[in-house]
């Protein structure tokens, strides 16, 4: 019997797509420029207000680990619309919080859910035909960084029109319409799993303990993300304060400085193609350590401080792009259960970068916060020299001969 044609995954819905991950993902971002807003609207304290960035990225890396790898259990169609429509509903909640208590269990839920732009990547590479799969891909991963760089300028823009919550309450409407959208327009899929969910969840430990360097290279990614998210957990206090004295408005415009970051990737990945991904790697973790020299000179200086939000958003994306290049290589048939090791790691780096940068914030103010953020970046370079020494044993263990033994 004639197997039925592949779906083809037409422009529109692939726009589609990268709109979904974008407002799923982006959605965890909106409290970022809004924390001294909240802070005062929910009469709650700045390290108060700041948790919620932290229970947002916790709960979206449990999501990467118990949600993800559901993709190849359940139809993806399925499941990409149910974690949307159920990331909405989190929104909502958030958006009609009476207090710091429900704030924190809307953020919590819709961070959880908001892993559906995680299926959503894998799912546009089975739908793609062969010669447009890394087209699609990169598409949809365009979506998710743009929503995640527009997700803090919209939410302040917002916040001078209708106070703090009214991007959580149009976020969780536009979510769910483009839930449904995606439901009418993706085709049904059929699971392909060969292990049951318990079996899917066990092999992430053995894909750890095989490969060393998933475990150095998601270490990095870890963090460098928690470098840069201490910096976003706690700018809000800054740029609102008595130096700089900037609205919500203005501080989310500051953050479009990281579209040069994204602007960035594709030309990053091209570079790692060529084989310079030590070069994309010691780039980018130097330019890491040096943006936090020009975003200690921003306490006082506006411009100081966009120079180091460019800079150090191209810091990140070169490290984090080349490490996706490399440990997606290291087993083309587990490369979505790698990812789920990759990306929980990468969060859980952004919620420890973050939860410390509220603690730093609150012992010494922007100058502890940089302190911070320059001993992550060290500790990324020393893991990156870790790594260079297993990468090049690995060199060295491919090249030699094999030992035969006479019988």
């Amino acid at each position: 019997m004639e197997a039925p044609p592949r779906p083809v995954l037409t422009t529109p819905v692939l726009l589609l797509m990268a709109v979904a991950t974008g407002l799923c993902v982006g959605g965890n971002y909106f409290n970022q420029p809004l924390l001294e807003s909240i802070a005062t609207a929910l009469g709650t304290s700045h390290s108060a207000a700041a948790a919620t960035v932290t229970v947002a990225q916790v709960a979206y890396a449990a999501g990467l680990i118990f949600l993800v790898p559901l993709g190849d259990v359940f139809p993806q169609r399925r499941l990409a619309v149910t974690l949307m429509l159920a990331a909405a509903a989190g929104q909502a909640i958030s958006g009609f919080a009476p207090g710091i208590g429900v704030l924190m269990l809307g953020t919590a839920i819709a961070g959880l859910f908001s892993v559906a732009a995680q299926v959503l990547v894998p799912f546009a590479a089975t739908l793609a035909t062969p010669e447009r799969r890394g087209a699609a891909v990169g598409t949809v991963m365009s979506g998710l960084l743009v929503g995640i760089l527009l997700a803090r300028s919209v939410a302040g823009m917002l916040a001078e029109v209708g106070g703090w919550s009214t991007v959580y309450r149009i976020g969780a409407v536009l979510t769910a319409v483009v839930a449904l959208a995606l439901w009418r327009v993706l085709p049904a899929t059929t699971p392909t799993a060969r292990q049951g969910y318990g079996a899917t969840l066990r092999s992430l430990g053995t894909l750890v303990f095989e490969y060393p360097r998933l475990r150095t290279r998601a270490l990095m990614g870890g963090l460098s993300f928690a470098s840069i998210s201490a910096m976003f957990s706690t700018m809000a206090f800054l740029l609102s304060g008595p130096e700089h004295g900037l609205r919500e408005l203005q501080i989310g415009l500051v953050g479009l400085a990281g579209v040069v970051g994204a602007v960035a990737a594709s030309v990053v990945g091209r570079l790692v193609d060529r084989g310079l991904a030590w070069l994309t790697t010691g780039g980018g973790i130097a330019a890491l350590v040096v943006s936090w020299a020009a975003l200690g000179a921003g306490s006082v200086s506006l411009v100081w401080f966009v120079v180091g939000m460019v800079v150090i958003d191209l810091a990140v994306s070169m490290v984090h792009i080349t490490n996706q290049n490399i440990v997606y290589a290291l087993d083309p048939e587990a490369r979505s259960r790698i990812n789920s090791v990759y990306m929980t790691t990468y969060f859980v780096g952004a919620a420890s970068g973050s939860a410390l940068g509220a603690a730093a914030w609150t012992f010494g103010g922007w100058a502890a916060v940089c302190t911070l953020g320059v001993g992550l970046a060290l500790l990324t370079a020393a893991v990156w020299a870790v790594d260079t020494r297993v990468a090049a044993k690995a060199v060295r263990t491919e090249s030699e001969p094999a030992v035969t033994t006479p019988r």
